[in-house]
């Protein structure tokens, strides 16, 4: 497919690689010269220097025949007034990155009407999303929901102590009383889906899918389930902490926010009135053990650099804060963070790679099904996909041990009539099913793609 992108800062970067490897004909658009240079550097993708609202701009960059425009400017409005052009002048779906609270749901429904806007895109909610699910099981690096949102795939990793070490995957379902499906494994630097003779080591790092109570179980067995954090702390009062504290305070937590810009930290004390939050450096020690750092459940650090979220988060993990997260983009330093022994790191900019590439995988699918989800699991070496299907196909009504799939594909769960199946050999994909798909190293773009 013929792509153009609009805005090649980190998130803009970040989609091309994805899609690049993907195998789409991409179009990057930036009046930035230095940021083109790197990218024709990197990617096999065409650069055009320019304003993405300008008519010959988009007219050179082949909006006629582009099957997806995806504006990711720092302005909202411009991101809208581009997507807009580029439906008129004939792009067949576009995706504009709005990002200003201001815009809330109702407005943005009358805009994506109004503009013929395929999907608005806030990398910062998505963000706080994430974040939050992970707050809500304290024992995973990671969690991703599937369409029931009792139905989840959480990361976790292996400690030396864990009573999962030692044992045949086949054997574990019955040992610990609870239905669920270590579905994919990470042992250094290699990725499986694993078989059920495998014995997992210390040091694993496993993807495990179940219902929320079945996992839930599981956790109590094995010593990993620890209380809901209640009492969390934010350093950095970026839109991903307005949105975050949003949530929380949603769902009954206590919010510290901490901010060093002061017209900022104003500016949230107006718009968040049950948090606190104070104007002080995040950075400070003294002053964070000052504002109760040590009886907080959960630490977040969510300043602008990297490096910073990176020691804050390490300061807190020292100091024993039960939960620590850190917003990190840059791929070298979550390798740094994880050689620290900080497990749960959330990247925006792969948070949006997930969001776009399931809705262009959409874009190229077979009626036989379509993808509702797309995760991307340990540092995108495995994915985990949702697929609807609607009618029969040659995947349907034939007991899972008969198909035949491809290496490195597993059925990991059936949603069915409201109800989370944890499927074994026995079981069968029905004609109306969600089928939640693991795949290592292969990229799926339909149901008919499991299939040797």
């Amino acid at each position: 497919m013929r792509i153009i992108i609009v805005g090649c800062g980190k998130i803009g970067t970040a989609l091309i690689g994805a899609l690049v490897r993907e195998g789409h004909d991409v179009v990057a658009v930036d009046n930035r010269p230095e940021i083109l240079n790197r990218l024709t550097n990197q990617y096999d993708v065409m650069c055009l220097p320019g304003n993405g609202a300008d008519f010959e701009t988009l007219s050179e960059a082949g909006v006629e025949r582009a099957e997806l425009l995806i504006s990711l400017t720092s302005s909202d409005e411009l991101n809208m007034l581009i997507c807009f052009l580029a439906k008129r002048r004939g792009a067949r779906h576009t995706i504009a990155r709005i990002r200003n609270p201001q815009y809330n749901r109702s407005s943005l429904d009358f805009l994506r009407q109004q503009l013929d806007l395929s999907m608005p895109l806030n990398p910062e909610l998505l963000t706080a999303q994430e974040i939050h699910n992970v707050l809500q099981l304290p024992a995973a690096s990671k969690v991703e929901t599937f369409s029931l949102n009792s139905f989840e795939m959480v990361e976790l990793r292996i400690k030396e102590d864990s009573p999962l070490i030692g044992h045949q995957l086949m054997d574990l379902r019955d040992h610990f009383r609870a239905k669920f499906l270590i579905c994919v494994v990470q042992r250094g630097n290699e990725v499986v889906i694993p078989r059920g003779n495998f014995v997992l080591q210390s040091g694993d790092r496993i993807g495990i899918t179940a219902d929320r109570s079945e996992l839930w179980k599981l956790l109590k067995q094995t010593g990993l389930a620890r209380r809901q954090s209640k009492k969390i702390m934010l350093v950095g009062g970026s839109r991903i902490a307005y949105y975050l504290s949003k949530r929380l305070q949603s769902s009954g937590s206590k919010v510290v926010l901490i901010e060093v810009d002061k017209t900022r930290s104003e500016q949230l004390h107006g718009t968040l009135p049950n948090a606190q939050v104070f104007h002080a450096d995040g950075t400070d020690q003294e002053r964070l053990l000052e504002f109760g750092l040590l009886n907080q459940d959960a630490f977040v650090s969510l300043t602008g650099m990297d490096e910073e979220n990176l020691l804050l988060a390490y300061n807190a993990k020292i100091q024993q804060v039960g939960q620590v997260i850190a917003k990190i983009n840059r791929d070298e330093i979550v390798q740094m963070a994880e050689q620290m022994g900080l497990e749960n790191v959330i990247s925006p900019k792969n948070v949006v790679v997930n969001v776009v590439l399931r809705y262009v995988r959409a874009l190229e699918n077979s009626m036989d099904s379509s993808i509702e989800k797309l995760y991307q699991l340990m540092d995108g070496k495995a994915e985990a996909l949702e697929f609807v299907v609607p009618a029969p196909a040659p995947f349907t009504n034939i007991q899972l041990k008969n198909l035949h799939l491809k290496k490195n594909i597993l059925i990991a769960g059936l949603l069915r009539n409201n109800a989370a199946i944890i499927p074994d050999g026995e079981d069968m994909i029905l004609p109306g099913d969600r089928v939640v798909v693991i795949s290592g190293q292969r990229k799926l773009k339909a149901m008919m793609d499991i299939l040797q």
